[in-house]
């Protein structure tokens, strides 16, 4: 298949993390043709578009990028702990420009339709410009976290003032100085976006509806001597994060906070509290996630840590969560996070007990009638995470069948990879596989890793499609529900259970399985030549 045809091996959509590396496996490693589609001006995904305040990654550099390459892991050094998001985009441009992968690349075009020729067993694709690309095979890599969400607030279009998504932050950046601004929201960008934008306002109320379990990041450069330590350790590090829970060099407790008394869980947790990232979090009691007495344990020393900070009692008790347990959600790392509440222009509004009613042409009403006038107001609302990237292209399998429509109740895929009906069709780190329960560049790597042994080993028979059987992604789709039944995950009202979105079905969507484990069962997979899927050859129908 020729490039100038119209015509491609493959297609994939997005150019981070996940784009990148699969363009650089499918055309540079294997010889194929392909054509990269990207809606933003430049590489990066994510980081391409959150460019609000303090905007960063909260795992530690030295996981945080690809590992494939040695000599590109050695080369490449980061200025402090936790690299902010211009940090980690001009990494990205770094390996584009070392892989020579930009020449694949379409930038400024979005994907809009994804259709399946079952006589010709090719994938027709379109996109906002009015190109149409036939190729064989699709991978998406449109990542968990890129579709934005802002919820409709009645009269959401007349505020009269400068209005802003953290995830669709302007790239010439924005000047608060002096001005009077409102945070709706208090999730991660939130939590880092907060503390910046407070040193420039003249006043700064934010909305929360729900208080966030926040751990110290403790950020900073990176001492020499640790960072020679693992430029030696290049293949231990390699092979732990991969083999690891959560794609960290973090290990569970095996003894269990319902074991400990509160001294043993202060002597235990404040070292760790003191470390700051997510030692705290992946790194404590593996009975947290279970037993809702341990978590209570766990959860009382964050209290404690919380009311330490915020001077104020009042705000304090705001600022500490309540109704769910510590740890199902994801935990923001916090840079002067509760600190910020203390200084005497900020301040904080209790949106739970005192809903938000209405934007205003001046600001913002709540149902109990109290005003605020803004001259910005910033929605720090997070996203449709997940399914929501994958339901806003007009995605059709066999049959004319619309993946959205597939996935009205929740995601259907078997292994988080493929879906029933859509042969062809990958999707990386997508739902049902460990995803976002995952430190992201290594579960990225595997699955772009797992995509191109599909790929490679379905040319080599001269095979023209391959996906799961129904009854393959019906177990799938069970297992990832028995996984998490028996913890605490679903007693939160989380984007993991999609529940931050109205009308969105409540399903746990990630996989559970833990990043080590469940590449063991990839693996296990293809060694069963494809166990759970369907090959077909060409000519030959499902």
């Amino acid at each position: 298949m020729a490039d100038d045809t119209g015509t491609v091996d493959a297609v994939v959509i997005g150019a981070g993390f996940s784009g990148l590396y699969m363009l650089h496996k499918l055309r540079n490693q294997m010889g194929l043709t392909v054509r990269v589609f990207e809606a933003g001006g430049g590489v990066g995904g994510t980081w391409y578009w959150n460019r609000y305040p303090g905007a960063r990654s909260d795992s530690d550099s030295y996981v945080y990028g690809f590992t494939f390459d040695e000599e590109l892991w050695r080369e490449w050094e980061w200025s402090e702990r936790y690299p902010e998001q211009h940090e980690i985009r001009a990494y990205l441009e770094h390996v584009a420009d070392r892989f020579d992968l930009t020449r694949s690349i379409t930038f400024d075009t979005r994907v809009t339709g994804v259709t399946f020729d079952e006589a010709a067993n090719t994938w027709t694709v379109t996109t906002d410009t009015g190109e149409t690309v036939v190729t064989r095979y699709v991978i998406t890599a449109v990542g968990a976290l890129s579709s934005s969400n802002t919820p409709p607030f009645p009269g959401i279009d007349s505020f009269a003032g400068e209005t802003f998504h953290t995830g669709l932050w302007p790239h010439e950046g924005v000047d608060f100085t002096g001005k009077r601004v409102g945070i709706i929201g208090t999730g991660a960008s939130a939590v880092q976006a907060i503390p910046l934008i407070a040193k420039e306002a003249s006043d700064l109320t934010v909305f929360q509806r729900t208080a966030n379990y926040i751990i110290p990041a403790n950020n900073g450069p990176v001492p020499d001597e640790v960072k020679k330590a693992r430029l030696d350790d290049y293949e231990g590090i390699r092979e732990r994060i991969q083999n690891s829970y959560f794609g960290f060099e973090l290990n569970l407790l095996e003894n269990n906070a319902a074991d400990a008394t509160d001294e043993e869980i202060y002597e235990t947790l404040k070292p760790r509290w003191d470390e700051g990232g997510f030692g705290i979090w992946l790194g404590s009691y593996v009975d947290i996630f279970f037993d809702d007495d341990a978590n209570a344990k766990v959860r009382n020393f964050l209290h404690d840590r919380i009311r330490e900070k915020v001077q104020d009692p009042a705000t304090a008790e705001l600022l500490t969560p309540k109704g769910y347990p510590f740890g199902v959600k994801r935990n923001p790392l916090d840079s002067g996070y509760f600190e910020t509440f203390n200084e005497p222009h900020v301040h904080l509004v209790d949106v739970k007990s005192d809903p938000i009613a209405e934007i205003t042409p001046t600001g913002v009403r709540l149902e109990s009638g109290a005003e605020f006038a803004f001259d910005a107001i910033v929605y720090a609302t997070g996203f449709d995470a997940m399914t929501g990237p994958m339901n806003k292209i007009d995605i059709r399998g066999r049959g004319g069948e619309l993946l959205r429509d597939k996935w009205a109740e929740g995601p259907r895929t078997y292994l988080g990879l493929t879906s029933a009906g859509f042969p062809n069709l990958f999707t990386i780190t997508g739902p049902q596989s460990p995803s976002v329960l995952s430190n992201m560049p290594v579960s990225i790597e595997q699955h772009v890793d797992l995509v191109a042994r599909i790929i490679g080993d379905l040319r080599e028979r001269a095979a023209a499609t391959i996906e799961p059987t129904r009854e393959a992604e019906d177990a799938w789709v069970q297992h990832c529900q028995d996984v998490v039944a028996p913890t605490l995950f679903q007693q939160a009202d989380t984007w993991y259970m999609g529940a931050n979105i109205p009308g969105k079905p409540r399903v746990f969507m990630p996989n559970l399985d833990f990043v080590g484990p469940y590449r063991a069962k990839c693996d296990e997979v293809v060694a069963n030549d494809y166990e759970g899927f369907t090959i077909t050859r060409e000519g030959a129908s499902a």
